[in-house]
């Protein structure tokens, strides 16, 4: 089976369905409620595992109530989950309040994510024991803790595996893992610090290729140090839950990857899966509707 690690965030994410959002000091009741495991890396690997991957969630959760929810969401689904907080009682895994509203499937969210807590770093001897990956994703989260997979790569130089960076929004760390990605796929709303040309200006901080997708509208795809780029059309879907969707894309994206297609096809494969996700509504139900590779 092909092996994918999934590095940073995990949260508990509560998630609230309801018509429109409530304005200040008012209550709305939900038509529908939901706890899962969140954050970009666990949801990405919650999407590879359903895709047939051998993934392997790399992150920290601690042993508090909190996070014995997010562990057995994430083991039901078939996450293999490296916890460098294992028997941290007190380490705070970040809960997430989402509301999905229910006329546009539009999501909000707060959280921490990993603002309040240091994650442990994992030894090198840890990651040696670990299978072998094909592709690396990271979301940017955890800085100590990506350091230290991105040094244990660097060793491995002879047989590096594919590197992913899930460019969310801008954090420090991504000096070190732009240079770092074989692909950074961002939105187009990801900005770079005094830099108004996003694809240009990823390609000159060292990425080997970039994806950027617009929502409904087509993704882009560039490749060889931008001299080849192409588009690929989204599907007119009814969206009715788009939270996780950017997630789900970029754990197909991952997942298409570690099978050995070039961008294009992972990207078009990527494109499918998202659009799939946005269809139903939940966190989990959709993942029914996958076809293991």
């Amino acid at each position: 089976m092909t092996v994918c690690w999934f590095v940073g965030l995990t949260t508990l994410d509560v998630v609230h369905r309801a018509n429109g959002r409530p304005s200040a000091n008012e209550k709305v009741t939900a038509s529908r409620q939901d706890v899962a495991a969140g954050g970009p890396a666990a949801n990405a690997a919650v999407t590879a595992a359903a895709l047939g991957v051998d993934a392997v969630l790399v992150t920290a959760l601690g042993t508090s109530p909190v996070a014995a929810a997010a562990r057995a969401d994430l083991e039901t689904c078939g996450v293999t989950v490296v916890d460098t907080a294992a028997g941290a009682v007190d380490f705070p895994l970040a809960v997430s309040a989402v509301l999905v509203d229910d006329a546009t499937g539009v999501r909000s969210v707060i959280s921490a994510d990993g603002a309040l807590s240091v994650a442990p770093t994992p030894t090198a001897d840890l990651l040696d024991g670990l299978p072998a990956p094909e592709v690396v994703l990271f979301d940017g989260h955890h800085p100590a803790l990506t350091q230290a997979v991105l040094a244990w790569l660097d060793g491995r130089a002879d047989d590096r595996p594919l590197v992913v960076l899930d460019a969310g929004r801008w954090r420090p760390i991504f000096t070190d893992l732009i240079p770092a990605a074989d692909v950074v796929a961002a939105s187009d709303d990801f900005t770079l610090p005094d830099d108004d040309h996003l694809v240009a200006g990823l390609f000159e901080r060292g990425a080997r290729g970039v994806v950027i997708t617009h929502g409904p509208h087509p993704a882009e795809w560039h490749a060889g140090d931008g001299f080849q780029a192409g588009l690929v059309d989204i599907p007119e879907v009814a969206a009715v839950d788009t939270l996780g969707a950017g997630d789900a894309f970029h754990g197909a994206l991952v997942a298409a990857l570690a099978s050995g297609v070039g961008l294009p096809s992972a990207v078009t494969s990527a494109v499918e899966v998202a659009s799939t996700r946005v269809q139903h509504v939940g966190p989990r139900v959709w993942l029914n509707q996958l076809e293991v590779n």
